[in-house]
């Protein structure tokens, strides 16, 4: 099948609009056409539901969009790595959530590119759902995450605790206060979700629910108002009493897991990986 054809169906999936599609994909918009056509031919379904201003995915065209992302990515590692320079050695694929990218990831990275300069890294941010999928497709050597999955297909190490610390704009807050006015709520996975619901049961609704840490930091800083945060993001602005924090909140600590495929475990660039992190801890 010509990849295009999936490329084409994934950016109208993205925009839902055929015209938009061929400007990004730098097509005619009777080329994108003619290429969900072909495809929805060869597949003998339809894919969107067409109407005046309003393009739908149907059924099938949800079932197809995981499996094309999937073709895609591994298409696009394939010729990465059968085209890779001759000064190169070897290639990695890392996968992270987003906040764990400035906690833990970028370090180890400047760290690995420091001691094997001929390595290709490729480093993709998305959700814990994505990277499980990308991770058992086989097109993500590794990921760091809250909450690992619990599958036979996937070796798990524990890498560090990342201690969450409730900090403000406003110096010399309570935590019950801080609760009940200006404050964003992050999502930092079912367990924080549970000991936050414990120690605050009389919270009032936040300003803003959120699954960035990163996100919310900003808003933070512009804004004001008060969260939850790692405490590793927020150390700089607290040295330098940009934001305060709030001492009587309980700190609530996340665990990041190493998430590996098995077949991986042995390549030397994610031996490398490993050996970066145990001289960090």
């Amino acid at each position: 099948m010509d990849i295009s054809l999936l490329r084409t169906f994934l950016e109208v999936a993205k925009v839902r609009h055929f015209g938009k599609a061929a400007e990004t994909l730098c097509v005619t918009q009777s080329a994108v056409s003619a290429r969900i056509q072909q495809l929805e031919s060869t597949l003998d379904v339809e894919l969107f539901i067409r109407k005046r201003g309003d393009i739908q995915l149907t059924i099938a065209g949800n079932r197809l969009q995981r499996h094309a992302e999937t073709i895609v990515k591994g298409w696009a590692r394939a010729r990465q790595d059968i085209a890779m320079e001759s000064s190169l050695s070897d290639s990695i694929a890392i996968g992270c959530m987003n906040d764990l990218w400035p906690i833990t990831v970028k370090g180890m990275c400047l760290q690995l590119t420091q001691q094997a300069p001929e390595m290709l890294m490729q480093i993709e941010i998305l959700t814990r759902d994505m990277l499980i999928q990308r991770l058992t497709s086989g097109l993500l050597d590794l990921a760091f995450m809250f909450e690992p999955p619990q599958m036979s297909e996937l070796l798990i190490r524990k890498v560090m605790d990342v201690p969450l610390i409730m900090v403000s704009s406003r110096e010399g807050l309570l935590a019950a206060e801080a609760v009940q006015s200006g404050y964003t709520l992050v999502d930092w996975g079912n367990s924080f979700a549970s000991l936050h619901a414990e120690y605050f049961p009389d919270a009032a609704v936040p300003i803003m629910r959120t699954g960035s840490g990163g996100l919310a930091y900003d808003l933070i800083q512009q804004q004001g108002g008060t969260a939850y945060l790692a405490e590793q993001m927020v150390s700089e602005a607290l040295a330098q009493g940009k934001l305060f924090r709030v001492e009587d909140a309980p700190v609530l600590e996340r665990q990041v897991y190493l998430v590996v495929r098995p077949e991986s475990e042995q390549r030397k660039p994610v031996r490398s990986v490993i050996a970066c992190l145990k001289a960090g801890t």
